[in-house]
């Protein structure tokens, strides 16, 4: 009798640790096939990202290797998801195919069309829980309408059932010796070149692995207190957490068992990104639309000197800028800097919050649709967990003495600012002739004047807002 056989189907979830297909298909089958198919239109798409790209080939190329060292392999196919992995299931005989559920309006068409290729082939198709915390689709409000507040929701998802974490498999059965393993593409091949020069953190499972163990061994008692601070205090895992290095459910029980009010702060973190997946997966027009229709008629600006400046990271308020710089050079930005560079984009330059999405897409290593997109909509004030909109306008200055008070972050990421003295440091255009000839920055020269004037422009953004909300 035929061995029995079972694809597993690697998708953002490049890891070997609490991984419910692999686990299953590794308890249930006599042979495993894992493989990676790589959709060459996702590297140019909408959400194209040659720095994602390149830190996601890196964690495959781990994966693979890891596969290696437990026996199997990882199959490379390098096209459409249902013509390879059908060609792939005829290959080797299988009799399944599973992988790790998604929510974004992509992979659920694309999946749906999978399902329906391996129902003809009378092949089953077994998807598994995916990279959450709990099951997304299941939290109701007490009408029975999905959530659109994140304290409830919170407050439901801790209530539902959690699945087991899972060790890593001891083993991993040998590929079929007649199966191509398949070579994986470099960048270069993908016709792309990487843009970000200085990665936040290595791609892989193991360094992932490794950050994560340093962070509950240190910074995660502080991080109640000091997730907002811009010099430290945050984990930086948000990369691996979206390719998967990582399992969410593996990282919320281990914060919970390790105890203490920063673990569990850290743990009620990982729900927003839940939460997200849940307003996602049951409104999947968020990816084009606000989400209060009532902001659809809002006016956004066409200012593309305004929005080139704020990209590059010279608009002239060091906070700003200092953010902007991280994310280019690093593929990743500070959640606070997050927040006031995306209050700065659509409420003092009035541009449209989908560019702003589409640009912090284009460069990070963590860009996924299901944050990014709750991300942009929340700062906007357009979209779930609604609050009055003149509560998210954040001033760049105030934000910066809060959480940068000693100006660390600012010079870290704006060396013209460098010697700029601490009083001047938030508002270096407040400076005397004689202090910017000190400091060795002149403003207008060696570090521009603000370009726009915030508290006029928290006036005008209030109307606009008003115009289109006056109830809000």
């Amino acid at each position: 009798m035929p061995a029995s056989t079972a694809v597993v189907w690697f998708r953002r979830d490049l890891r070997v640790h609490d991984h419910p297909a692999l686990h299953t298909a590794v308890a249930e089958y006599e042979r495993v096939v894992p493989v990676f198919v790589l959709d060459r239109r996702l590297a140019t798409g909408r959400y194209a990202s040659p720095a994602r790209t390149a830190f996601m080939l890196a964690c495959v190329e781990e994966l693979r290797e890891t596969l290696r060292g437990l026996g199997g392999d990882l199959v490379v196919r390098d096209g459409e998801a249902v013509e390879e992995l059908t060609a792939l299931v005829q290959e080797t005989g299988a009799e399944a195919v599973l992988w790790a559920s998604d929510v974004g309006p992509y992979a659920l068409s694309r999946d749906k069309a999978v399902i329906a290729a391996l129902k003809e082939l009378d092949v089953a198709a077994r998807p598994q829980p995916g990279n959450f915390c709990a099951d997304v689709s299941k939290p109701r409000t007490g009408q029975g309408r999905p959530y659109t507040v994140f304290t409830p929701f919170w407050r439901t998802h801790a209530k539902l059932e959690r699945r087991p974490v899972h060790r890593a498999p001891s083993s991993v059965p040998a590929l079929p010796s007649s199966v191509r393993v398949g070579k994986l593409p470099t960048l270069a091949d993908l016709g792309l070149q990487d843009d970000v020069p200085e990665p936040v953190t290595p791609p892989g499972e193991a360094a992932a692995r490794e950050r994560f163990a340093d962070f509950l061994s240190g910074a995660v008692v502080q991080y109640e207190a000091r997730h907002n601070d811009l010099t430290g205090g945050t984990s930086v895992l948000s990369p691996h957490v979206r390719w998967g290095t990582l399992s969410v459910r593996e990282m919320e029980q281990r914060a919970l068992d390790h105890g203490g009010d920063g673990a569990a702060a850290f743990a009620r973190q990982l729900v927003w990104r839940d939460f997200y997946a849940h307003v996602l997966l049951l409104h999947p027009d968020n990816t084009q639309n606000a989400f209060q229709e009532r902001f659809q008629a809002l006016e956004w600006s066409d200012d593309e000197a305004g929005f080139a400046a704020w990209k590059e990271g010279r608009t002239g308020f060091p906070l700003v800028d200092a953010g902007m710089r991280q994310l280019a050079r690093t593929g990743w930005m500070h959640n606070r800097a997050r927040m006031v560079t995306g209050s700065f984009l659509t409420k003092d330059l009035h541009l449209d919050w989908r560019e702003g999405e589409r640009w912090f897409a284009h460069k990070l290593l963590d860009g996924e649709p299901l944050q990014n997109n709750g991300n942009w909509q929340w700062v906007a004030s357009t979209g779930v967990d609604p609050a009055p909109y003149f509560r998210r306008m954040f001033n760049p200055t105030t934000q910066a003495k809060k959480f940068d008070p000693d100006g660390e972050y600012i010079r870290r990421w704006v060396p013209e600012l460098a010697d700029v003295p601490p009083k001047r440091i938030h508002e270096p255009w407040t400076m005397s002739d004689e202090e910017q000839r000190a400091a060795g920055c002149v403003i207008g020269e060696d570090y521009p004047e603000p370009i726009v004037d915030h508290k006029a422009e928290r006036l005008r953004a209030m109307e606009r807002y008003r115009a289109v909300a006056p109830d809000a």
